[in-house]
């Protein structure tokens, strides 16, 4: 399934281009910091332990990838995936005092990595950003072991009508704040975009169904404005 705007040539990547170095200041404003509260629910319905493997696929600066690892006392291994250098650089400071921490540098749809790696696969906020979203589902359960779990936490479609009335008001605001604490608004023109034309809750596990995942569910945080889909290779 093609998505029509993150295929505009170059966009995503220009947009991770101009924020990557202020992007947990402005994801803390943009939340108000309760993005850190999606991640560790995230964290909560994987259940880690230290002898599970986990790949965070467009991990950002590896804020998922730090809770798995604190988790498990820091002795697990993982492998963070992001197509932009810059974010991944940011990720390489911000876990230098972890060992056993993989990174790699490509995009959800054609990940170098071997079939059947990984008991764990996350992406958090990154399937959005997807060129093609069944490409990075088929990507997704090729790498998982049998057995293994896919977890995607992602901006959804709010089913509240007073929390979506809130948040469609307070979206407005967020390209002024990005100009403010970043100095460009229009990757967050885009992010507002980009939410606002993403599949809905049942979509998404429609699509994940196709791509052979089994079990499917999702879970609404803050009233659907996000949610998290788990699905299992089998």
């Amino acid at each position: 399934m093609q998505q029509n705007l993150q295929n505009k040539k170059g966009l995503v990547e220009n947009v991770f281009n101009q924020v990557y170095n202020k992007y947990d200041l402005m994801n803390d404003f943009m939340s108000m910091g309760v993005h850190r509260y999606w991640k560790k629910n995230l964290i909560n319905m994987m259940n880690p332990r230290v002898s599970r493997k986990l790949i965070d696929v467009a991990c950002g600066t590896g804020d998922v990838g730090k809770l798995f690892l604190d988790s498990t006392n820091k002795e697990a291994e993982i492998t963070c995936v992001d197509p932009n250098k810059g974010m991944v650089s940011q990720g390489k400071q911000k876990l230098s005092d972890y060992k056993n921490v993989k990174w790699v540098i490509s995009p959800a749809e054609k990940l170098p990595i071997e079939d059947n790696s990984f008991d764990y696969y996350t992406i958090s906020f990154g399937l959005r950003n997807t060129k093609n979203l069944n490409e990075a589902l088929s990507e997704a359960y090729r790498v998982l072991k049998p057995g293994g779990r896919y977890l995607c936490l992602e901006f959804s479609k709010i089913q509240n009508s007073n929390i979506d009335f809130i948040y469609k008001n307070y979206s407005k605001l967020i390209p002024i704040i990005g100009q403010f604490v970043v100095g460009e608004k229009e990757p967050y023109e885009y992010l507002i975009k980009s939410i606002e034309q993403f599949i809905n809750q049942e979509e998404l596990i429609e699509l994940m169904e196709k791509n052979n995942f089994h079990k499917c569910s999702y879970r609404n945080l803050s009233g659907g404005i996000v949610s998290i889909h788990s699905g299992w290779k089998v």
